[in-house]
Order: structure tokens, then sequence, then C-alpha cells
């Protein structure tokens, strides 16, 4: 579990080095993401803590604890390879303002998902607990990130069409989000 979080944080900034170095900061490690991304991977160490101590045989299922690590490395790779694949067109900040170089991304990953690199780290974070046979943050991780991730798709997409018009419309009608039940911005006709 530490390898892979420490993975997940070192490669988001490596990736972001190589990608798009402008952008580049100590906030590239995504190690202070937000309070709640604190708050959940607090919650999840007092979970494992305590079950650790209190059901120890529930920290001994192999089976789901290599679900999780599959999960995880699912996870990962899918967002990374998002990130390499949209090169300097990644940002860890939505973007209001379209630069003279941003151009709409669909090919690679992102012909199978219109939000790789949130599929990517829904089932990197979600994993993290079923590797820990976590169940209460299996739970909470999977809705926090799914609330998370509806709200942050919405507004991207509302920017991502009034960078791309037409051309962004209709990558939508045929490319899904990727997230379960999330089918991303409404337009009202």
């Amino acid at each position: 579990y530490m390898c892979s979080l420490s993975l997940f944080h070192y490669s988001e900034y490596l990736v972001t080095a190589i990608n798009n170095p402008r952008s580049l900061s100590l906030d590239s490690f995504l190690l202070n993401h937000s309070f709640e991304y604190n708050l959940a991977a607090l919650s999840s160490w007092v979970e494992f803590t305590l079950e650790k101590l209190f059901f120890p045989e529930l920290k001994q299922i192999t089976w789901l604890s290599t679900v999780g690590l599959l999960m995880v490395i699912f996870g990962d790779c899918l967002r990374k390879a998002a990130m390499l694949t949209a090169g300097s067109n990644f940002n860890h900040i939505v973007q209001n303002e379209k630069s003279d170089t941003h151009t709409l991304v669909t090919s690679g990953v992102y012909g199978w998902f219109r939000h790789p690199s949130y599929v990517g780290w829904f089932y990197w974070s979600i994993g993290t607990q079923v590797l820990l046979c976590n169940p209460i943050c299996v739970v909470g991780y999977a809705l926090a990130s799914w609330r998370f991730f509806r709200e942050r798709i919405e507004e991207e997409e509302i920017t991502l069409i009034h960078f791309f018009g037409e051309e962004y419309l209709e990558y939508k009608r045929k490319v899904p989000s990727g997230l379960p039940f999330i089918k991303g911005v409404k337009l009202e006709l």
C-alpha cells in the first residue's frame, strides 16, 4: 500500500515534469490536493489500524488484497497513460482559458473514455482500500470519488464545449465518460 501511494504521487510529479514543465510545482505531487483527500487518507489509516487490532482476520484476505493491487496498478497505469497521451494539454487544474497550443485529444486512451485520468484515479483510490481490506473506506472512497468526479467532469465539460464547440460535442456523443452513471454535462437545446 505505501509503495503504491508513494509511486502514485511521485509519478504525478514526474509525468508533469516530462509533459508540461511550465505547470510543474510542488503541488504537482498532489500531496496537498485537498482537505478532503487528506481526511480520506487519515480515515483509511485509522480504519486499517483499528480493524488490524480488533479483527485481524479481516486483514488477511489474500485474494481480496490481490484484487485491490490489480485495481491500483490498472488505475495508476490508466491515469499515467492519459497524462502522457494528452501531453502538454494535461494540467492538474481545469483551465479557464484556451491556449494557442490547446488541442482536443481523442486518440489513445481518450478513444476509450472521455476522462481516462479520472477513471484511473477513481479505480486507483478504491483499489487502495480494497488492497487494505478496509470495507468502510471502500464504500466511502467510492461514494466520495464518484461525487467529486461527477462535479469535476461537468465543470470541465462546460469549458471543453466553450473551447472546442461542436468538435467536443461530437466526441462526447461517441465516447463514454468512463465512470459509472456519469454522463457529463447535460445540454438543453
